[in-house]
């Protein structure tokens, strides 16, 4: 199983439609920093989402774990948020994903290119659902469901990007029933 290094939004994403165990069954244990950490977690029991209760039961489980930045890293994220005009929380993931040659859980775009241009192999909520489906983990009912509960309210697909992923699903399930 691949190193993976994930941001604060596909936890979040698939802890919101209760799909965060495909995480665990595609990839077994993923890091994050400190930073994703309070985002995914922290800030959300403080606001009472119930998204976190999945996010810490990981975190409990320990398939989902903290990962210290250096004191180095964190001197170079620093400098990379300001020049990339990134958060420093997205740049210590990015960068910690660099260091430990890891792919990366990300699904901000500007993030996702920047990885890109690091040479980093990129997933995001739509790509995590589509392997699952791929692998059998989940059927096509769960992705249509997950662009309904996420696309449509949270995550801001526009109606072409939900008919690619739609799409994409059903080929997906063709492809496995023959």
């Amino acid at each position: 199983m691949p190193v993976v290094v994930a941001d604060a939004g596909p936890l979040i994403h698939l802890a919101q439609i209760g799909k965060l165990y495909l995480v665990r069954n595609l990839f077994g244990s993923v890091m994050v920093t400190d930073r994703v950490k309070v985002e995914a977690f922290d800030e959300g029991v403080r606001l009472g989402c119930v998204d976190a209760e999945a996010v810490g039961e990981a975190l409990s489980e320990g398939w989902l774990r903290v990962e210290a930045v250096s004191e180095r890293l964190a001197k170079t994220a620093a400098k990379l948020a300001k020049g990339e005009n990134v958060s420093r929380a997205d740049a210590e993931t990015l960068l910690l994903a660099e260091e430990k040659k890891a792919e990366l859980l990300v699904d901000e775009k500007p993030l996702s290119n920047l990885a890109r241009m690091f040479g980093l192999r990129v997933w995001s909520t739509w790509t995590v659902l589509l392997e699952s489906l791929s692998v059998g983990l989940i059927e096509v009912v769960d992705v249509e469901s997950a662009i309904n509960e996420l696309g449509r309210k949270r995550h801001k697909l526009r109606e072409k990007q939900a008919k690619a992923i739609l799409d994409a699903a059903k080929y997906i399930a063709n492809r496995k029933a023959k």
